[in-house]
């Protein structure tokens, strides 16, 4: 135990923000770093409970009581290797994860829990500034060669604990440059590119292969893998996004929410756009957006509009407004249903709940407006909520940008999976447990969102690493691979 009465004698206290007038500027991180010293006192809170309830809120079951104390105790270096025993990018995951460990942590029952990610974060930025991070190549090949279809972050845990144990993984992406939605989806205000990069070049040295602009099964068949390679893991994601299919959609102004933010990331790399959009590509310069959809994906859209110098921007939920305080009694150490606002949402919009898109208002070409309406959910005949709109509620909101936020549905069925012939769940994604991840086609596994359906990059971590053991599983016939 760090200090047994640490949380009693040391206040929570977390990473700062750039302000915002300042940050918006440009696309640069704007989290400030805790000196050491303050992470280390920040580590003495951790109780060291006889139950970790962290343990269960994080998905890749880092074992955060050790690294708080090792945090604590000056051992810095021991605290990498303890991290990165569970997860392969803390990195990532201590910028971009939304802290399920914090909402199970003990002394949240209080609204104070141990700033975790914060002490992840900076016990693995640390370990690459003092060349701690380190390639960890195996001492011998097996021979085996594996295809990785996906550079997300399931593709990329899967490919780096296969190659760790002597199999030889390429990864293949469709996308100009590695690291799926990493890469292409999260903003760079929120994780800047060149840490996929910088683990991209640890992995070249451990053995991964990378073949970026490839799409299989459609710039090359999934058969040419099969017969190239021992085994296919698909790792694509659920990239097929919820549409809004009223009237107006059609409207020059509509765009999904990875259009958006998959053209801006391009721009901030260089690259060529290669996005179905107007000349001169999709901007939020001078426009009223309006992002539909209250998650993490709408508030990136918010952040990055703000950034392109947006006159106004509207997120619209078709959810109530959550509470401020969630119901410990009844939620805790559960994910628990709260009002989050993001860094995006201070930048200056508006926010509104439990409303409903209509219609899209447009001269012919263009939208110039969204029709929308107020909502109640009410229990139906069944017992089960159902959306009712309000009567006499309807509003029309200035919108020359409207950005669809709203999710995914699952993983893209044509080209690749239709070549591969697997079975799919009912929800729409490829069918494979989570003990052997093997689909119902011999050979071929399935693991992140392409198996599970929309979810969290710390989730996609845990799940490409068990997919590694079960391939690794299969091919030798035992493996020492972790779980």
């Amino acid at each position: 135990m760090a200090k047994p009465t640490g949380f009693l004698e040391i206040d929570r206290a977390d990473r700062g923000y750039q302000d915002p007038s300042a940050r918006i500027k440009n696309w640069k991180e704007f989290v400030e770093r805790m000196p050491p010293e303050g992470v280390s006192r920040q580590a003495t809170r951790c109780m060291d409970c006889g139950i970790p309830f962290c343990h269960n809120g994080c998905p890749v079951n880092n074992l955060i009581p050790d690294w708080n104390n090792q945090v604590y105790a000056g051992d810095w270096q021991g605290a990498s290797e303890t991290l990165h025993s569970t997860n392969n990018f803390p990195e990532f995951t201590g910028r971009v994860c939304p802290a399920p460990c914090e909402a199970s942590c003990t002394l949240n029952i209080d609204d104070n829990p141990v700033t975790i990610k914060t002490i992840e974060c900076e016990i693995v930025d640390r370990g690459w500034d003092e060349g701690w991070v380190k390639p960890v190549p195996a001492q011998r090949g097996t021979g085996k060669r594996i295809a990785v279809i996906g550079s997300g972050p399931a593709g990329l845990a899967c490919a780096q604990q296969l190659a760790r144990v002597g199999h030889a993984p390429t990864v293949f992406e469709k996308s100009d440059r590695i690291g799926g939605l990493l890469r292409y989806g999260i903003p760079d205000f929120k994780m800047e590119k060149h840490l996929i990069d910088r683990r991209m070049r640890q992995m070249e040295v451990e053995g991964v292969t990378f073949r970026p602009g490839i799409e299989v099964g459609v710039t090359i068949p999934l058969q040419r893998l099969l017969d190239e390679y021992e085994v296919i893991v698909l790792a694509g994601g659920a990239e097929k996004p919820r549409d809004l299919p009223v009237e107006g959609r059609d409207l020059t102004g509509v765009y999904f929410a990875m259009e958006f933010l998959t053209q801006q990331n391009k721009r901030n790399a260089g690259d060529p756009e290669k996005v179905a959009a107007p000349k001169g590509g999709i901007s939020a310069k001078g426009r009223h957006v309006v992002v539909i959809g209250g998650g993490d994906t709408g508030s990136d859209c918010i952040g990055t509009s703000i950034r392109q110098g947006a006159a106004s921007v509207t997120n619209l939920e078709i959810m109530p407004k959550p509470p401020e305080r969630e119901n410990k009694a009844l939620t805790w150490p559960d994910w628990p249903l709260k009002l989050r606002t993001s860094s995006s949402h201070e930048e200056g919009a508006e926010r509104d709940f439990a409303v409903t898109a209509k219609r899209f208002i447009g001269d012919g070409v263009r939208v110039t407006g969204l029709e929308c309406a107020r909502v109640e959910w009410v229990k139906g005949a069944d017992g089960r909520m159902e959306m009712r709109e309000v009567e006499g509620s309807t509003f029309t909101l200035p919108c020359d940008l409207a950005l669809l936020a709203m999710g995914f549905t699952g993983a893209v069925k044509e080209g690749l999976l239709e070549q591969a012939g697997v079975d799919m769940d009912a929800r729409g994604n490829v069918q494979a447990d989570t003990n052997v991840y093997q689909t119902s086609k011999p050979n071929i596994f399935a693991c992140g969102d392409i198996r599970r359906g929309q979810s969290l990059v710390v989730w996609a971590i845990r799940e490409g690493r068990q997919c590694a053991r079960a391939v690794d599983e299969a091919l030798m016939g035992a493996s020492e691979l972790p779980r």
